[in-house]
């Protein structure tokens, strides 16, 4: 594996504001000297999630999660530790070079480049087709009709690719990308499976093209929208997943709408990309779409760093009905509340916003109900809740819509209001809550036993005993503190026998990072076992004492009295095991002298 050196490192983490960079992820507000948030790596209704300027780094004090700005990049991307570095450095302008050479690591990250690179290229050339190629005329023809200009169509890189695959195909190769590039891209495929010999094929023909970006801009995907009617295909298909797209974790447009939905307090989620591309064009600027695939945690997940609140703009039919149900059940378990937006039958935002104008379509918005109430509106028009049978039946299923709800003054809140609603008494609805909550516990359980799981895992801190977690605090906050220690570290190495957690202090003390550079400190941290970063970013969080090296002087006293009597209780034990009369004076002068030494100590 590759290894930056360390100084590198920290030149990084010193010139990154750690508030600067957890806030362009998601909002922080100012505190006293701190920031705050609600955590993003466990679910709360009160922030307990902690941003100090002064140590440049964050702690939770609800699930216990913390580190410096490398920590960060590397928890909340679910990054590895070298990329997380590399991605602030790319941030921070510095250049990396890495001590030792990694072939597997270095063509995966060539591979990666080339890619970013193709797809980059490849969006210039389909709009490049799209804008001038006089094959492309029925293309442009669909943008005019739905009130796409070519101005929008460069904002937004909109492309066309034609039916016939030579064109690509021979610009592919004046790139100089290969047929194997083309096939890792997703652009194109083999006709025959493990065969490269048998060719490939393109799997977009003919298609309005729209470049899928990830949270930074970078195009990694495609999304083709089929032109002609009546082709036995789906309207949109989408790039397969590959190294650089994974469309359970990506979201149309949420490279431009992350700062939008920061400011609106809010995400719209629409179902298409063209209905995406006209609300942001009409000043609706924080709307966002999932890709040809159903709602997942990975999409709320993502919503959730920026906002804690989704509007789902979905279309009246019942499928659209259905999606809005099933987004719900994603959006609610991570905190998110959800709204709906009232459309009329046979409408999209985009249509809406042609026909109505911005300020008609932004007041649907704004009026969108909440969930509870879309749910019971369309039971309404479906059911009769005049039956018995069928109102329970209804109860049921809105019970089973409550039950991933985490906030219990909310819970209580829906439980008054809606037994009114359905005639239900209260008691019956938080049973048939208490019972959607054990059958969604089960599966739950059964979801997290699977191998294929791959949910990250909690890093658990080491457990420091609490004379050694001092002395590791004070070692990383106060310089005088830490030159005494280093001054005396012979003497705290006697107390290794008894208590050998002092080796984290000694590891400290042969580094020495500056109890006066946050950026130091952080970079030391980044650079030990987890569970150990863990344990000290949580006492970096805690006060600091009063008098830093009184404290230290007076734990090492009581360190000092606790060998001599841990020596002394060993020379007892040899006593009992000695039969030699010489020997046996010996070990009494012995602990005899220790025995005046402990008093000594303890006066």
């Amino acid at each position: 594996m590759g290894r930056i050196a360390e100084e590198t490192i920290e030149q990084i983490v010193a010139a990154t504001d750690i508030v600067d960079l957890i806030s362009s992820y998601f909002p922080l507000k100012k505190a006293g000297t701190s920031f705050k948030a609600n955590c993003p790596f466990h679910n709360e209704k009160t922030p307990s999630f902690n941003v100090s300027p002064q140590k440049q780094a964050y702690y939770c004090f609800g699930c216990g999660a913390g580190g410096g700005a490398i920590n960060f990049v590397k928890e909340y991307e679910n990054l590895p530790f070298l990329d997380a570095v590399k991605k602030l450095a790319q941030r921070a302008g510095i250049p990396i070079i890495e001590d030792v050479y990694d072939p597997e690591a270095d063509k995966r990250r060539q591979m990666r480049s080339r890619l970013l690179e193709l797809h980059g290229k490849a969006a210039d050339f389909f709009l490049k087709l799209l804008l001038r190629s006089p094959e492309a005329a029925h293309a442009r023809a669909y943008l005019k009709q739905r009130g796409l200009t070519a101005e929008i169509a460069k904002r937004w890189k909109l492309g066309w690719i034609p039916d016939t695959p030579g064109a690509f195909l021979a610009w592919a190769k004046s790139e100089g990308y290969s047929g194997r590039d083309l096939v890792n891209s997703g652009i194109a495929a083999l006709k025959v499976e493990d065969n490269p010999r048998a060719g490939i094929y393109l799997r977009f023909r003919d298609r309005l093209m729209f470049p899928v970006h990830n949270d930074y801009g970078d195009v990694v995907a495609f999304s083709g929208r089929v032109l002609q009617s009546g082709l036995p295909t789906g309207k949109y298909l989408n790039s397969p997943e590959t190294v650089l797209f994974n469309k359970s974790k990506t979201m149309f447009a949420l490279d431009r709408a992350r700062r939008p939905m920061m400011k609106a307090k809010k995400a719209l989620v629409c179902e298409g990309q063209l209905d995406v591309i006209s609300c942001v064009e009409h000043g609706i600027d924080y709307a966002v779409a999932p890709l040809g695939t159903a709602f997942t945690e990975q999409h709320a997940n993502l919503l959730k760093r920026y906002t804690s609140e989704v509007v789902l703009c979905f279309d009246s039919d019942p499928a659209g009905k259905k999606a809005v149900e099933r987004a719900y059940r994603e959006l609610v378990p991570v905190g998110l509340s959800v709204k709906v937006v009232s459309m009329p039958e046979g409408e999209d935002p985009d249509s809406l916003l042609q026909s109505e104008g911005v300020e008609a379509f932004q007041r649907r918005i704004d009026e969108a109900s909440d969930f509870f109430d879309f749910k019971i509106t369309n039971a309404k028009a479906e059911m009769d809740l005049s039956d018995p049978g069928q109102r329970s039946e209804l109860s049921r299923q809105i019970a089973d819509l409550i039950a991933p709800m985490t906030d219990p003054v909310a819970v209580d809140t829906l439980v008054q209001g809606l037994s009114a609603v359905l005639k239900v008494g209260t008691d019956s609805l938080r049973q048939f809550i208490a019972e959607s909550r054990r059958e969604q516990s089960r599966g739950r359980r059964n979801a997290y036993s699977s191998p294929d799981d791959d949910s990250p895992q909690r890093i658990i801190p080491v457990s420091l005993e609490p004379r050694c977690a001092a002395l590791c605090k004070v070692a990383l906050e106060n310089q005088q503190a830490q030159q005494y220690l280093y001054e005396q570290i012979e003497s705290f190495q006697d107390f290794l026998s008894f208590l050998p957690q002092l080796r984290l202090l000694f590891h400290i003390l042969a580094k020495r990072p500056s109890p006066d550079s946050p950026s130091e400190i952080q970079a030391y941290l980044s650079a030990i076992p987890a569970e150990e970063t863990a344990a000290l970013q949580a006492l970096l969080h805690q006060p600091m004492a009063a008098e830093p090296l009184a404290t230290v002087r007076e734990i090492q006293q009581k360190l000092g009295a606790e060998s001599v009597r841990f020596q002394i209780d060993q020379l007892k034990a040899q006593l009992q095991d000695e039969s030699s009369p010489e020997k046996v004076g010996e070990l009494m002068s012995e602990i005899s002298e220790l025995q005046g030494l402990l008093r000594e100590i303890e006066a």
